[in-house]
């Protein structure tokens, strides 16, 4: 395997793991944000429909979020595949994705969750 082959297979293989980091960072930020949502409506000088609407809409990004980190997982897994055929000579581990984590999943959409 070529020294330029081997560089962009290491720079890929960092940086589809930042993106898929980033992914799993925005879900969390938006789990932490819905949950700060929920207990400010806990108050009880809050009307209890306050916010169902900007609920509606956080819960609809967090599937698109969800859709994101499922698309990445499909790229990580082509790249993958890619690598077993250019980069042979990679000491590391190879990358192994379960066909269930990258299948097309029903849309969920806000209507259905609330």
């Amino acid at each position: 395997m070529t020294d330029r082959i081997s560089s962009d297979a290491h720079n890929l293989k960092k940086l589809i793991r930042e993106a898929e980091a980033l992914a799993d960072e925005s879900i969390i930020a938006m789990a932490r944000l819905k949950q700060a949502m929920l207990a400010a409506r806990q108050n009880p000088a809050i009307e209890v429909h306050t916010g169902q609407r900007a609920l509606a809409r956080l819960t609809e990004a967090e599937g698109q979020a969800l859709s994101m980190s499922t698309n990445l997982l499909r790229v990580h897994d082509e790249l993958s595949k890619i690598a077993r055929v250019h980069a042979a000579g990679d000491t590391g581990t190879p990358t192994v994705i379960v066909e269930d984590a990258i299948a097309d999943a029903p849309a969920v959409t806000a209507r259905e969750l609330a």
